[in-house]
């Protein structure tokens, strides 16, 4: 499916910018589905965006990325996995674009990329079972909010969320599909988006990815703890069942979502209801996105 050809929304076609998307339209639990005629609540649009790595977007990409009124760009990568990408030959260096302000929040500091660290990682990424991404993307959790990472990526973007007026923004990592995914899930459950609705957003990185997954399976290979195409191809997949895995880990450890943002010092619980009071809106029924039908594409 070409990129362009995607589902939109929550997808926008950014040339350059493969699985670009809105996390915003998303029905709230307890509202209406998408086809009912009742009042609706929904995720806000047109605040949080969600993509892969932008070194490659084009001056038409970025033309359409300002016009948006994205002002922020948060970019979870370390600085070892930038200069890799670069080194191994992807290419993926920094994009600035103007208007936007990068803020360099890595999940996982430099320290974190040592041999046995990648093999462990990478070991959790390419398992036969959902098990293996819950694993690492309870990982992904700690790091984010370990107080070692003194850039505490997740606090910075959710404290964003949850200041007065939060300006548009655009969160990604490398392949935008496994820290990327963590914090929007975060994002969606903090608004009470049904679990199932959820995974099923994370899970739209199959379609938005399409174009890339060779590239990024060759750069998963290039690392000599994986040399495996099978488990490879495994590690770029968003099957949904490792995000609700994910929720239930979280809840099964927190007692709720909530519990676990306020308990890893990431938004207060007035932060959480500032946060709310900003992505939470009224809807018309057409405004819903229809990701019941979009689900089929992933069949």
């Amino acid at each position: 499916m070409a990129e362009n050809k995607l589902p939109s929304p929550p997808f926008h076609h950014i040339p350059g910018l493969p699985n670009f998307r809105d996390i915003g339209g998303y029905p709230v639990g307890g509202s209406p589905q998408h086809g009912t005629d009742s009042t609706h609540k929904m995720v806000r649009r047109g605040l949080i965006y969600r993509s892969s790595e932008p070194s490659k977007v084009t001056e038409d990409g970025i033309s359409k990325l300002k016009s948006l009124g994205i002002e922020k760009v948060y970019d979870l990568r370390s600085a070892v996995e930038i200069e890799a990408g670069q080194r191994d030959g992807f290419g993926w260096k920094v994009k600035e674009i103007d208007g936007a302000r990068r803020e360099f929040v890595p999940v996982f500091l430099d320290q974190d990329y040592s041999p046995e660290a990648l093999a462990l990682r990478y070991k959790n990424y390419s398992a036969d079972s959902a098990e293996g991404f819950i694993a690492a993307y309870h990982d992904i959790l700690e790091a984010a909010a370990s107080p070692t990472n003194s850039y505490r990526p997740f606090k910075t973007i959710l404290e964003h969320l949850a200041s007065p007026s939060p300006a548009p923004c655009l969160i990604h990592c490398t392949a935008g599909k496994d820290r990327t995914g963590v914090i929007c899930g975060l994002i969606l459950s903090l608004c009470g988006v049904d679990d199932e609705v959820v995974a099923h957003e994370y899970s739209l990185t199959d379609l938005g990815l399409k174009e890339r997954h060779e590239e990024l399976i060759a750069h998963v290979m290039s690392h000599p703890s994986l040399r495996d195409p099978v488990a490879a191809r495994r590690m770029v997949s968003s099957q949904k069942q490792a995000m609700l895995g994910t929720l239930a880990m979280i809840r099964k450890k927190y007692g709720s979502v909530e519990n676990c943002v306020v308990d890893l010092g990431l938004l207060s619980p007035e932060g959480i209801k500032q946060l709310r009071s900003n992505l939470i809106v009224d809807a018309n029924e057409d405004e819903i996105v229809p990701w019941q039908d979009h689900a089929k594409l992933l069949s």
